[in-house]
């Protein structure tokens, strides 16, 4: 589809980019770092998990997945972020600029799934332990794995399509370091009414409503494990547990906390900040969480890295 535009390209404007050299520099440092250490930590967990066959549960199937769309969600912005910093070239076609913002959503839809899908397995596991192998049998996880990735496909062709139909005319600059949903229509001088309702829809659909079932099911969770005689039960329970309630919070939080406040006409240095932490910090904190907290993946992976 054609895209209803005057323009034939996009300046990237993050917020360091016109900065004092040396916060240049320590951005650079900084986004590096978070980059390689996300990367390294899920892949690890990813090769830990699918070398390992005690490992081979739908709650370690979950967690695998989860670190696969971390990695993607950091590998569609942090490396041009990069490159943009290095060579002082923020010059995005609007072909790139698209394709990255598509795959944006995707990783971000995929997220959301999945953590909802993961504090399903929690939920039946401890609520229902009877029935959890029938419920959550290698079909059916692999059904919810495909359900999660089709969606995200389909529900980000659907914003594409809505960001092709947008007018952008004289504004070129976008305050931001990728090119970001909102960031979009903020810069956008026409065609946008639709991509506004999606953005709610999407908050509404893949986060407010995942949140609140998520909650609930925490409240009956949190009853089950008070009424565990065994303390060792009661701690590998809340330990589990508390490893995807901060995941949750973390990563519902600041993307709610982003997408759901109106569109801005002027610079906010808040709400840039609120999205690097969304969009690069979470993928890293989310592997750290689940790992530093699970005795049989910390385990694992020491075994992993005893044979090196």
């Amino acid at each position: 589809m054609e895209n209803n535009t005057l323009i034939s390209q996009f300046q990237i404007l993050p917020f360091v980019i016109n900065a004092d050299s040396k916060l240049v520099l320590f951005s650079m440092v900084l986004f590096f770092l978070i980059y390689f250490i996300g990367v390294l930590v899920n892949i690890l967990i990813f090769l830990v998990i699918c070398l390992d066959l005690h490992l081979h549960t739908p709650m370690y199937l979950f967690l695998c997945n989860l670190s696969v769309v971390d990695m993607c969600y950091t590998t569609v912005t942090v490396p041009k972020l990069l490159y943009i910093l290095l060579s002082g070239n923020n010059i995005m076609s609007l072909e790139q600029c698209f394709i990255q913002a598509y795959f944006v959503f995707m990783a971000s839809t995929s997220e959301d799934i999945v953590i909802f899908i993961m504090a399903y397995d929690r939920y039946v596991a401890i609520c229902h332990p009877l029935h959890y192998h029938h419920k959550l049998n290698n079909k059916m996880c692999i059904l919810f794995m495909l359900i999660a990735w089709i969606s995200a496909c389909l529900n980000s062709s659907i914003m594409l399509n809505c960001i092709l139909n947008m007018f952008f005319c004289s504004t070129t600059t976008i305050h931001q370091f990728f090119c970001d949903a909102k960031a979009l229509f903020n810069i956008s001088c026409g065609g946008r009414n639709m991509f506004y309702i999606l953005v709610y829809v999407n908050c509404l659909i893949f986060g407010l409503i995942p949140s609140a079932c998520n909650l609930m099911s925490y409240v009956q969770i949190i009853r089950v494990i008070l009424h565990i005689k065994s303390k060792d039960g009661r701690r590998k329970a809340f330990s589990t547990c508390s490893s995807h309630l901060a995941v949750m919070a973390i990563y519902y939080g600041s993307g709610i906390s982003v997408y759901m406040t109106p569109p801005l006409q002027h610079y906010n240095v808040l709400e840039l900040i609120l999205t690097a932490f969304y969009t690069t910090v979470t993928p890293v904190l989310n592997p750290l969480i689940y790992s530093l907290r699970n005795n049989e993946l910390k385990r694992s992976i020491k075994n992993l890295l005893a044979w090196f």
